[in-house]
This record gives C-alpha cells, sequence and structure tokens, in this order.
C-alpha cells in the first residue's frame, strides 16, 4: 500500500501471463486432442514456453518478469523479491508482484503512467484501475488514507456456515470460560470444523481482533469436539455483530517503528505452555502482528516475558531489514 501522499494504488492484470515464461529444461508433452500430427501420431513436443499447471511455470513467468522490470531500471527488494523499486531524482514507485497481479503506486502520477505504457509493450495487460479489491482485500483509498477490510469475505462466510441470522457475541470468545481439551464432549464433523477455522484464519490477514481465539480453536482441529465447535461459532457471531472493523493506514503519520509484545503464564490448561503475542506499528499503521502458543514451560512470569520480548524483537529487526 502507498504511503506517499494523495496518490491512489494502482492495479493492473497480466493476461495469460504463465505463457510468457521461457523454460530451460527440457519438457515434452503429447500432442493435444483435435492438434494430433497425422504423419507422426507417436511423437511428442518440446515445449519452449511454459503452459498453465507446468510445475516450472510461475518461476518461468516471475524471471521473464524481473529481467524485463531490471532492465528497464527498477531495483529488487532485498528482502521481499516480488517487489521493485525505481527512482527518479525525489520521486519513487513501488511495483508489488503477486503471480499475475500487479499494484503499483508512486509520489508522482506520470511515473505511474509511464510503467502502464511500459508494460503494455511487452505483455498483454487489463488495467484494472484504482486499487480496490485485491485477494478478497476491500480497499477503500481516501484522501487522508486507505482502509483495508474483508467485510464481503465476512458476509460470504457467515451465510456458508448459516451463522448470518445467529445472534450476535460482544466478545470472540468467552472471558471467564477457558477452551479445554473435553475428551468427554461429544465428536462434531471433523470437515466442518476444519473448514470453519481455516476461513477464520485467512481473515486474520485483516482481523488482529480474532487472532487470539482463532489460534486457541485451532490447537483442537485434530479431534473437534461440540465445545470448540460452539467456541468457533461465537468467533462468527462476534463478526456478525462486528463485521466492517478493518485495518486503518493514515497518509499523515510518522514512520517510527513501534513494538508491543505480551503473554500469559501458563494459559494453555492442558500443558501449562504460555501464549505469547505482539504487534508492530510504523507510526500509527499497524503492520504485523503474532500469537503463538510457545514450545516450552516457563517458571517463572520473568522467563515468559523474556521469550516474548524476544520473539517480538526478531520481528522487529526482519521489519527493519
Amino acid at each position: 500500500m502507498s504511503a506517499f501522499g494523495e496518490l491512489a494504488d494502482r492495479y493492473v492484470r497480466v493476461l495469460s501471463a504463465f505463457l510468457y515464461g521461457t523454460i530451460d529444461e527440457e519438457v515434452y508433452v503429447c500432442q493435444p486432442p483435435g492438434f494430433e500430427n497425422t504423419s507422426y501420431p507417436d511423437r511428442v513436443y518440446k515445449l519452449k514456453k511454459a503452459l498453465y499447471g507446468l510445475h516450472q511455470a510461475p518461476r518461468a513467468w516471475y524471471d521473464t518478469l524481473s529481467t524485463y522490470l531490471l532492465e528497464n531500471g527498477f531495483e529488487r527488494g532485498i528482502i521481499d523479491k516480488t517487489l521493485f523499486i525505481k527512482r527518479s531524482k525525489k520521486d519513487t514507485l513501488l511495483v508489488q508482484i503477486y503471480v499475475d497481479d500487479i499494484i503499483f503506486g508512486s509520489t508522482k502520477d506520470q511515473m505511474c503512467r509511464d510503467f502502464e505504457e511500459l508494460m503494455h509493450k511487452r505483455f498483454k495487460m487489463s488495467s484494472m484501475g484504482e486499487l480496490t479489491f485485491f485477494l478478497g482485500l476491500q480497499v477503500k483509498q481516501q484522501k487522508d488514507g486507505i482502509f483495508i477490510s474483508e467485510s464481503k469475505y465476512v458476509k460470504d462466510i457467515l451465510v456458508k456456515y448459516g451463522l448470518s441470522d445467529s445472534n450476535p457475541a460482544s466478545t470472540p470468545m468467552e472471558t471467564h470460560k477457558q477452551i479445554t481439551a473435553d475428551l468427554e464432549g461429544e465428536d462434531v464433523h471433523f470437515h466442518l470444523y476444519t473448514s470453519m477455522i481455516g476461513s477464520l484464519m485467512y481473515l486474520t490477514t485483516s482481523r488482529p481482533d480474532i487472532i487470539f481465539p482463532v489460534c486457541v480453536c485451532a490447537r483442537f482441529q485434530v479431534k473437534p469436539k461440540q465445545s470448540h465447535l460452539q467456541a468457533g461459532k461465537r468467533i462468527f457471531k462476534y463478526l456478525r455483530e462486528k463485521p466492517r472493523l478493518g485495518l486503518w493506514y493514515p497518509y499523515e503519520s510518522t514512520f517510527d517503528l513501534i513494538a508491543y509484545s505480551d503473554s500469559d503464564l501458563g494459559g494453555a490448561n492442558m500443558d501449562r505452555k504460555f501464549t505469547s503475542g505482539g504487534c508492530q506499528l510504523l507510526g500509527a499503521r499497524l503492520v504485523s502482528w503474532q500469537c503463538k502458543k510457545q514450545t516450552t514451560v516457563s517458571l517463572s512470569t520473568t522467563e515468559v516475558e523474556y521469550i516474548a520480548a524476544a520473539s517480538c524483537c526478531s520481528q522487529v529487526l526482519w521489519i527493519q531489514n
């Protein structure tokens, strides 16, 4: 997402992207039905370019695209290899690649137009205009910032699991009742429970408010019980109460890196392991968050906090890079 002022991020999609990739390995395919060579019916074709479904296709497409960008003045990101940067005096153009979808934004509108022209010269593309929807994320660009949410996805999963008319809940989990293994409880349909938890885990990309209860419910996917299903449904009921929450990224904010960490002591009642969490912000922009049950049992609150802080620091160092 752009933090460069009032210029909107834009979005383009490369049509038949994998067909642009050239492969170096020797790959052969059978003659497709309807295109057989009657003179040589037993022969096969040797591929020069990638096809959809080929294991080499994504890598071949990325090599073709990255080579083209690097030849035209772009720099590849040091950490994120799908991020490309182009600088011109005081202006900057950022290009983020996700397979055949490309998001780009700049401090200067002319650089965006030049990039679109550059891509059209080499690839057949469709310009999607201002970025409003990407990989399930709804992006609302305003004069003072960008709001990201998944309210449409929330509505879809509520309908999918028959909870669109359920009674709303004010919190995603009960505050005074822990979720236990419930070994004597009634078994529930394995695929239903894992499907519900998987849907919720995808939603945590824009909803840090549900990451802890989702992580707790995810621990019981092997043998889910009725009590676990009810805990999962409570998260859906909370989403029905607050379907439009999301992330706000204001333009006018500092880029100071701020981090927080916290943990409980023996919060998991089955093995007495603790859960640590943390979040990192650039000014007022939340950019990363974590929630994890640790692999060891700590003997003091001091040890718990040190481990949580160390985990948070490692994330900070990664962001600084």
